[in-house]
């Protein structure tokens, strides 16, 4: 049996969360995240009684949870400091029994899991009936500024290119996995931010502190040449400033909610179970395929 690529070094990535924890964690996009989650929770007309907080890197998510579950497990491989149940777990295996849990979400971790089709399928089979999975995670259009300006240093410095951004899920593939995992009524959108700063050594600095860094297993393992850095600064300077000088920087959101199929939900007609013919809703007259329309 294939087995999926391994994208992302986890062990890496668990590191760089704890140093980031040490530096004194930058918290501004995972805080919006739970903040909109929240406003989405709300509109949801029911508590929940188990509910997980999956691999979420802050307790900011399990506060907004606890207006909404009456039992609330944070799940994760660092899950020592804030309040509630904690279970030590990865989101590429899960530890919870088939339909054991009413609600799950996640806040920015998913994207680091190189199995994510697989982790879907366990976050759908351990929903109850009717169970909702609410997820954020960061999206393929976030950092490309960052993205270029690196792939143009590396290009002229080095000659050659280093993955040096992960390539972040894709929208537009998340519906299909949400199916193929088999939630029923899937929704996915996006929610874009531009943040500005001084330099593009501010910007690095908060990736550094969201414990956010390069763990891609494909990474360049050689130090970043000082060459290539500041021909780095340059670049991105020079393309993606505006005209106060301050620099972009762009992230992206995805937001993915799906159910674990119940049968109270609403189902598509089959085909062929109309009641009314679309031609007279349309008020025209109905001609066989291939039939051409007088002049």
């Amino acid at each position: 049996m294939a087995q999926n690529p391994t994208v992302f070094d986890r062990h890496l990535l668990r590191l760089r969360q704890r140093r980031a924890r040490a530096l004194g964690p930058e918290t501004f996009l995972i805080e919006r995240v739970a903040q909109e989650l929240c406003e989405r929770l709300a509109a949801v007309l029911r508590r929940f009684e188990r509910a997980v907080d999956l691999g979420t890197p802050s307790d900011a998510v399990a506060r907004v949870l606890a207006e909404k579950a009456t039992t609330v497990i944070r799940a994760g491989h660092d899950v020592a400091r804030g309040e509630g149940l904690r279970v030590v777990a990865d989101e590429e295996a899960l530890p919870f029994a088939d339909a054991s849990l009413d609600l799950v979400v996640s806040a920015l971790a998913l994207q680091f899991v190189n199995d994510l089709p697989g982790a879907l399928i366990q976050i759908r089979r351990a929903l109850r009936p009717d169970g909702l999975l609410l997820a954020a995670l960061i999206g393929g259009d976030s950092l490309n500024e960052l993205r270029a300006a690196f792939a143009e240093a590396e290009s002229e410095t080095a000659g050659g290119v280093s993955p040096r951004v992960a390539p972040f899920v894709d929208l537009r593939a998340l519906g299909a996995l949400m199916q193929r995992a088999g939630f029923a009524l899937p929704v996915i959108d996006s929610d874009r931010l531009t943040v500005r700063y001084d330099n593009v050594f501010a910007l690095m600095r908060d990736l550094r502190r969201m414990g956010a860094t390069n763990v891609l297993t494909e990474r360049r393992r050689a130090p970043l040449r000082r060459a290539t850095l500041l021909r780095m600064a340059e670049i991105y300077a020079q393309r993606f400033a505006d005209t106060d000088g301050r620099l972009r920087a762009s992230f992206e959101i995805v937001w993915l909610s799906g159910w674990a199929p119940h049968e109270s939900q609403q189902k598509p007609l089959r085909p062929g179970a109309a009641r009314r013919r679309l031609a007279d809703a349309l008020g025209t007259k109905e001609r066989p395929a291939g039939e051409k329309t007088g002049r």
